[in-house]
């Protein structure tokens, strides 16, 4: 994907999201069942994992090599990022320490949603600025996926967000 389909999809993926988030009743946005997250914490979960990105895509791109260095590969398709990303779930990976929401308040709801937004659209704004080439230069850590290009991240964010929302989708099915 080109620097302006990420965007698309960026923007396409986190709008489904809120709106869905946003839409919900009191009982569904609160609902739990085998120690899954509810729709909330899920939520919670979203705004936590992107924060670190709208703040790695804020630094200038000599402190992001100094702190992480450069790649020393081509980025992986979005395809092959999805594909690494289910592995690691099957083998078990989950969120850690800093990514797991607490429990999450219905009255929170709005607040939580336009904070998504926000995130998402400053990310955005940052990629807007960045050039091609740079995206699959520059390197961050993952704590499940290990070292990934900017491109990458980006591509984690897509596809992240929409595992959360077919998550939901089937936590909701289940009651």
């Amino acid at each position: 994907m080109n620097k302006q389909e990420i965007i698309e999809k960026l923007n396409e993926n986190y709008n489904e999201f809120t709106g869905f988030i946003a839409a919900m009743e009191e009982p569904d946005f609160l609902f739990s069942k085998d120690d899954k997250w509810s729709p909330g914490q899920q939520a919670e979960h979203i705004l936590k994992s992107i924060k670190p990105v709208r703040f790695a895509f804020s630094l200038p791109k000599p402190v992001l090599r100094m702190l992480f260095g450069k790649s020393n590969r081509p980025s992986k398709t979005i395809e092959g990022l999805s594909i690494k990303y289910k592995h690691k779930l099957a083998e078990g990976g989950k969120a850690s320490a800093p990514y797991i929401p607490a429990i999450v308040q219905y009255k929170k709801k709005q607040a939580l949603t336009s904070a998504i937004n926000n995130v998402n659209a400053a990310i955005v704004s940052k990629v807007e600025r960045c050039n091609e080439e740079s995206l699959d230069i520059y390197i961050l850590p993952h704590p499940l996926l290990g070292k990934v290009t900017l491109r990458e991240m980006l591509y984690f964010n897509i596809i992240h967000v929409k595992h959360h929302y077919y998550s939901i989708l089937q936590l909701l099915d289940s009651q």
